[in-house]
């Protein structure tokens, strides 16, 4: 795979940002354009992370030297898509079919290229399974589910699924530590969704001030458990399992402090050939962060996403059906 990899990121929140820090470290991808809501940035040498790290969390990267103020930002990353070779959606899915839509929007414009998600709800994902037709047609390669769950942790468990004969369950227990609740808001109201009496829509209208209440109510954490989470869909996709129903998602999340409450673990318990009933364990380091186990295999398996488009694979895949590739 010669050449630099240009990439647009979609977002410009925690997971945006993140995104561009990681990226300045990296020698094949380079970042040439991003958005938020208000406003987009385009340079075709390469964004500064520094000064994409330095607005405030209430800016825009519209502000930025090579910045515009826009009302419809993905628009503008739509028009200059010829000249990007992967996208990477780091956008809060509420509502549900957000990002379906804004997908549609990329398909209808004619955009040949390779997009990554972090997509985490199994309707939604659902819903994004539903455009394998138009992507192919359109000559566009799409791989979603690429962060920590679903993703890392969910490819590790097509792996370690290899050792047994029948999986019974796979259960993913995550713990996510930040500082400030502020910097991931979008994530932490796509996790208040999944709280017993919220949902997706509930959590979309809540007030800044209306989640610190809640914040303030539970000291900060949300604990999470039987969550809606794709990563019983794409196991099932590939057979690691037989039924969703064996694969259980929940965590906790400390929105005031940056240590993570419990450490993130994968479960496979299975039946090997000869009888015999065990589990594989993958346990995330402590010290890794939220934004480096979610952007670091969106990045690999964007890279990936390019690899498969050059080889005229089309359409849209889970992160459990290819290896991501390592970004150098």
């Amino acid at each position: 795979m010669a050449g630099i990899i240009k990439v647009a990121v979609l977002g410009a929140g925690g997971l945006g940002r993140a995104c561009a820090a990681i990226m300045a470290k990296k020698k094949q991808m380079r970042l040439v354009a991003i958005c938020d809501k208000k406003g987009y940035a385009y340079l075709p040498d390469g964004l500064d992370a520094d000064a994409i790290n330095s607005i405030k969390i209430d800016g825009t990267v519209g502000d930025l030297d090579c910045g515009q103020r826009v009302n419809d930002s993905i628009g503008e990353i739509i028009r200059i898509s010829e000249k990007i070779d992967g996208i990477f959606i780091a956008l809060p899915n509420l509502p549900n079919d957000f990002m379906f839509n804004v997908v549609k929007r990329f398909i209808v414009a004619g955009y040949k290229g390779c997009f990554v998600d972090t997509l985490k709800r199994t309707s939604a994902m659902e819903m994004m399974f539903r455009l394998h037709g138009d992507l192919r047609q359109a000559n566009s390669t799409y791989i979603t589910g690429c962060g920590a769950t679903p993703g890392l942790l969910t490819a590790a468990a097509v792996i370690a699924a290899q050792s047994f004969i029948k999986v019974e369950n796979v259960d993913i227990w995550w713990g996510v530590g930040i500082a400030n609740w502020e910097e991931y808001k979008a994530t932490i109201r796509e996790d208040i969704a999944h709280l017993p009496g919220y949902t997706v829509d509930t959590a979309l209208f809540m007030s800044d001030k209306e989640v610190e209440e809640l914040l303030d109510k539970t000291n900060g954490l949300l604990e999470l458990h039987e969550m809606e989470h794709a990563d019983d869909l794409l196991l099932e996709r590939v057979g690691v399992v037989d039924s969703r129903d064996k694969v259980t998602v929940g965590g906790i999340m400390d929105t005031r402090n940056a240590k993570k409450p419990v450490s993130t673990t994968m479960t496979l318990t299975g039946i090997t050939f000869d009888g015999k009933q065990s589990s594989h364990k993958f346990i995330l380091g402590d010290e890794t962060t939220m934004a480096a186990n979610v952007v670091g295999p969106a990045l690999g398996y964007l890279k990936r996403s390019l690899w498969m488009n050059q080889h005229r694979i089309y359409g849209i895949y889970g992160s459990t059906e290819f290896m991501p590739c390592v970004v150098q």
